[in-house]
């Protein structure tokens, strides 16, 4: 009998809650239930840094410099310009064109290929038909 003493002993001391365990869970009577979703929700990671990988990713692209033409390029690309004036609308054109970043200062470069529409020489606007706008100061080359 000192065996199944000391076992019970031992249960209650490696149990020590086992008088509150069967008891019936409590509701609120005040509060509506909540569900397990909801609990969940209550525990889920909290974004302190809301925004963070973002402004990280924006720091690493990279932009370019705008590039300054020397009085030569210059010469260049406005007897390219004078040409295309001189022809009739509908041509195949490429443009270089350096487009500036709205976020960081730099911008890119890209290549526009297009059927030329009109050129606006007051508004210094190259006009494609496609709808596309080139503004002629941000021309680095035509083709």
């Amino acid at each position: 009998m000192t065996e199944s003493g000391g076992e019970s002993a031992k249960l209650q001391e490696s149990f020590p809650y086992e008088d509150i365990v069967n008891l019936p869970h409590h509701r609120s009577e005040t509060y509506p239930h909540m569900s397990m979703e909801e609990r969940a929700a209550q525990f889920s990671s909290f974004a302190a840094l809301t925004g963070h990988k973002e402004a990280v990713q924006e720091k690493a692209r990279r932009t370019s410099r705008r590039m300054e033409l020397d009085e030569d390029q210059k010469a260049r690309l406005d007897e390219k310009l004078q040409e295309l004036c001189r022809e009739e609308e509908g041509r195949e054109t490429e443009f270089t064109v350096f487009y500036p970043d709205d976020k960081k200062s730099g911008g890119s470069y890209e290549k526009v290929c297009g059927v030329l529409k009109r050129i606006d020489v007051y508004e210094k606007v190259i006009w494609l038909e496609d709808g596309k706008s080139l503004k002629i100061s941000d021309i680095i080359d035509i083709q």
